[in-house]
């Protein structure tokens, strides 16, 4: 399970239905914008938890770098880190198909850099951002991008939300122009910010947070990305 979001029970019950065992959950990266359900589903399963190599989460885990791989049955997940959003940022490539990128890339936009960051550091990470979508988008056109989420809304029709790399380019413009400029028009369009983001990340960072008190924060859309 990647980036797990919603109360553990639900996917439990999605696993029993189709007689899976959830044994690994992984978070790509610390979230500002919903609570990680990630630690819960763990301890409830027995999964071993997953988190990208850091030092802001105050609990347990077993930390991923970048080249590191993942069993799921014969499969294989590479690890790709893609710092940008967040400095810890990682993607997971499925047997060098399908990429779930967590909240770097979207099919229409790319994760934010200045979330808990200073003016510096938010440059910092765009210039990262821009160096972790080139590696990305140098994968396969062909290659199945699987993101956290998207911006907008979206049907329920048990229709998975994705698009291929090819697809998705053309929505990630400046590429082609140097870092610098690249990080002047990015940091030029950042949207509000996530409502209740400082204390959606002190909860993931603690891996703790109170019902239904901070729950309620969640509400909104997703104000992660820049399209």
């Amino acid at each position: 399970m990647i980036d797990a979001a919603l109360d553990p029970a639900i996917y439990q019950a999605l696993a029993e239905a189709r007689g899976w065992r959830i044994r690994r959950v992984v978070d790509t990266h610390i979230h500002a914008d919903h609570l990680s359900r990630s630690r819960l589903l763990a301890a409830a399963t027995g999964a071993l938890l997953y988190l990208p190599a850091q030092e802001r989460a105050r609990y347990p885990f077993t930390a991923l770098r970048d080249g590191d791989t993942l069993a799921v049955g014969a499969a294989r997940l590479s690890i790709l880190r893609t710092p940008g959003h967040t400095a810890e940022s990682s993607c997971l490539l499925l047997e060098d198909r399908v990429l779930f990128t967590g909240d770097t890339l979207f099919p229409t936009a790319v994760g934010r850099p200045d979330l808990e960051a200073t003016a510096e550091e938010a440059a910092a990470r765009s210039a990262a951002l821009y160096r972790s979508l080139t590696r990305i988008l140098a994968l396969p056109p062909t290659t199945l991008v699987l993101a956290g989420h998207t911006t907008p809304p979206v049907a329920f029709d048990r229709q998975p939300i994705g698009a291929s790399l090819a697809m998705i380019r053309p929505h990630v413009p400046g590429l082609e122009q140097p870092v610098g400029a690249f990080v002047a028009d990015l940091l030029g369009r950042l949207p509000p910010p996530p409502p209740n983001h400082q204390r959606l990340v002190a909860c993931n960072e603690a891996g703790e947070f109170a019902e239904p008190e901070d729950t309620a924060l969640e509400a909104g859309g997703n104000r992660c990305a820049v399209g």
